[in-house]
């Protein structure tokens, strides 16, 4: 597993989303052209990348010419296209899906799932937390559900938990937010990042859903002529115990050939004060005491 303290879960070339046409299957044409014109590229430039003739590129996209195999995946790679999208490319071209699609509990995955509980638990006594591509928290450490179990109402914590719903609803942690306003805007440009990756129709559905919440009037503090105080954004939360301050990092799997593992990450916070982190070790004390798993 990789890790990065980036703003984003992946990185991709900067596009905006492009819809295929409704109302009819797509072809493999149609399926290259839109990944074409999302990552910004011309048909010359993805000839160039991906080392065949601009006809060729063109005939494909028409559905004069039938790709291989081997050439389905070349333009994926050169596309930088997510594994899931993959498979679709693959079996638009007639081949059957390469990438699997397994359930983090499958056998198969025992090593990778192992990595991410060590990680979990080694977090503690702060929070970390193991999500989907939709942002769905798969798995969570001790520290981080009695974060939650404290301060959220349990029919916000019924699963599927979206971290994105929980953090701007009214009903979910947006009122004990303090910088509301910077994180609603971090999140958004993390969600906007991914679709801009994948153009998931599941993160898309999610975004509209986050607008229709109700947006904080002004950015707050943290600002000043401008210019955005410190290095990192924390996420600032008033607690039962006080505001705590925290700042996370995104770990993801390096060399992915799975689809499931290649859109989970774990996010895991840390203290940004000498108080969060004497809070988060008084929770974690209590949380023993109690014999809490």
């Amino acid at each position: 597993m990789t890790s990065a303290s980036t703003p984003s879960h992946r990185t991709t070339r900067s596009a905006l989303p492009h819809r295929l046409p409704p109302g009819r299957p797509a072809s493999f044409g149609d399926h290259l052209r839109t990944w074409r014109q999302q990552r910004h590229l011309s048909q010359l430039e993805l000839a160039e990348e991906a080392d065949i003739s601009t006809r060729h590129v063109s005939f494909m996209e028409t559905g004069r010419t039938n790709p291989s195999r081997e050439m389905v995946l070349r333009l994926c790679d050169r596309l930088a296209i997510p594994l899931r999208e993959r498979n679709t490319l693959l079996v638009a071209a007639g081949y059957a899906p390469m990438y699997r699609e397994r359930a983090l509990d499958d056998p198969a995955l025992a090593a990778a799932r192992q990595a991410v509980e060590l990680v979990l638990k080694g977090h503690e006594p702060c929070p970390a937390i193991a999500l989907d591509r939709c942002w769905n928290v798969v798995a969570a450490n001790r520290a981080a559900m009695t974060l939650l179990s404290r301060h959220v109402s349990p029919e916000m914590l019924a699963p599927p938990i979206n971290v994105f719903r929980l953090s701007l609803h009214p009903r979910g942690l947006a009122s004990r937010i303090a910088n509301l306003a910077q994180w609603r805007s971090h999140l958004f440009e993390r969600l906007r990042q991914q679709i801009q990756a994948t153009a998931d129709p599941a993160l898309i559905e999610l975004q509209a859903e986050l607008l229709q919440y109700p947006a904080p009037a002004e950015a707050g503090g943290m600002v000043l002529g401008g210019e955005m105080l410190g290095v990192v954004m924390p996420f600032c939360f008033e607690s039962e115990h006080g505001m705590l301050s925290l700042i996370s990092t995104t770990t993801i799997f390096g060399t992915p050939v799975d689809v499931t593992l290649q859109e989970l990450a774990v996010e895991s916070f840390f203290p940004a004060d000498d108080f969060t982190t004497q809070v988060l070790r008084t929770l974690a004390t209590s949380a023993d005491a109690n014999g809490q798993a």
